[in-house]
């Protein structure tokens, strides 16, 4: 018999409801990451209490009646949160979203029959032990992500089903089942009626997974036909070049493969080389070229992260990587750099740079890793040794300036950034002195 380890206030809430006649069971998610060794990050149950027979039941406890109309509402046990369903069936989904209506029902079967995936469709309790009617356990046995049922009904319930196989296939490591990807397939197009909000929480969950390459199913799949067609570009455009021996599409894959777990790396690998196939060129002796290829990736991808609603901050973060990724970093410009971007987005361009390497030519990747790895301890030198690369590195400021004849406005800025220049090449220059001596020549200048 399979043994679940249910939570000390979980199984208080069941147990209430047990005591008062009803049925009640851990389900969904809390049962598989169970079954696969992993802790739940949340703990739901379905009982076949009605919405009302629920509050009664719960009359003592704090209640926020969340979806209480489709018979789920949230109790809050010791600060944490902890969904209880009715046990139901949903109707049509005439948006391809969410149900029209729901009828509540008795029987626990009759309700994991509407989940998404087999692996999803699990229940148990104590008592019964585990309650698997659509051999969610042999699944997760074999590592198969596979539909309740038929996956066409399933997708026409509800599209975004078929970005979170994707999804779960990354997360967990599994294989989405034949059948499951046939389906996909044919019913690419309902992903239309799915917003994109939902679509890009799912992109960024297959992103900061353990296997981020699996983002290439949208290809194949043809799902980013609807929402990302310039990723299909991608996978139609081989580089012929001394660099590269893969297609652009399949270089950002492996390249993704081999990036840290962040989502703003991530995000930067996926789009920075989506400019290839507009800006590609061969030459007349074979070889591909792809000139201000960084231009256009930043132009395309700007257009995807604002298409897709990411917020600003991630959308400034990515495209300042993807504007520097083909940059050639040298232990002269190391300073400027850590100024233009910040030490964050700085190493964040290198792990980017680490990446774009490692999806290239075998032969070459073991040197340019070397340099890359050069210039990120010369940049931690520069950093722990307190170089002046900013602005705010200087020992005088704005102020200073104002009080020795400088008026406010864009003189400020140019100067104190001539100063800098000025300083990052010869750091002992950084004297408050020097510096207030230099910028009385430059006012006096300016006076003449």
């Amino acid at each position: 018999m399979v043994d679940i380890f249910i939570p000390e206030d979980v199984q208080n809430i069941i147990n209430k409801l047990n005591e008062n006649g009803f049925k009640a069971y851990l389900v969904g998610g809390a049962v598989r990451d169970s079954l696969l060794g992993k802790t739940p990050k949340d703990y739901d149950v379905a009982t076949n209490a009605k919405p009302e027979q629920m509050l009664q039941v719960f009359k003592d406890f704090r209640v926020v009646e969340t979806g209480i109309k489709h018979g789920t509402i949230t109790l809050v046990v010791n600060e944490q949160n902890y969904e209880v369903t009715t046990f139901r069936v949903d109707g049509d989904y005439s948006d391809n979203r969410r149900p029209d209506s729901v009828e509540f029902v008795d029987d626990i079967e009759e309700d994991l029959s509407r989940r998404d995936f087999t692996i999803n469709a699990m229940a148990y309790s104590q008592v019964e032990g585990l309650i698997d009617p659509f051999g969610g356990l042999e699944d997760i046995k074999g590592s198969l992500v596979r539909c309740v049922g038929k996956a066409d009904e399933r997708f026409s319930e509800d599209a975004l089903r078929m970005l979170r196989a994707f999804r779960f296939s990354a997360e967990l490591k599994f294989k989405v089942g034949r059948h499951t990807r046939e389906s996909i397939k044919r019913n690419y197009r309902l992903l239309s009626s799915v917003s994109k909000e939902r679509i890009s929480s799912e992109i960024c969950r297959i992103l900061v997974s353990d296997c981020p390459d699996r983002i290439g199913a949208l290809y194949t799949s043809k799902l980013s036909n609807v929402f990302f067609p310039e990723f299909n570009v991608m996978f139609k455009t081989e580089q012929n070049s001394p660099w590269h021996y893969l297609s652009v599409g399949r270089h950002t894959i492996l390249a993704l493969k081999k990036s840290k777990k962040d989502l703003v790396l991530r995000l930067a690998v996926l789009l920075h080389d989506i400019g290839k196939p507009k800006s590609k060129t061969t030459g007349e002796d074979g070889i591909d070229h792809f000139y201000h290829h960084a231009k256009f990736s930043v132009e395309i991808a700007n257009d995807f992260l604002v298409r897709m609603h990411f917020d600003n901050k991630t959308i400034s973060d990515v495209l300042q990587l993807i504007t520097y990724h083909d940059a050639e970093l040298t232990d002269g410009n190391i300073k400027k750099m850590l100024n233009k971007l910040g030490e964050e987005l700085f190493f964040r361009l290198l792990d980017l740079k680490d990446a774009d390497i490692q999806g290239q030519k075998f032969d070459l990747i073991k040197e340019r890793l070397e340099q890359n790895n050069n210039i990120r301890t010369l940049a931690m030198e520069v950093i722990n040794q307190e170089e002046p690369f900013a602005i705010k590195d200087l020992v005088i400021n704005g102020d200073d300036l104002i009080a020795i004849g400088f008026k406010q406005g864009r003189d400020i800025g140019e100067v104190l950034n001539a100063l800098l220049d000025m300083v990052m090449r010869v750091p002992a220059f950084n004297e408050r002195v020097v510096l207030l001596g230099f910028a009385r020549m430059r006012l006096q200048l300016d006076k003449k």
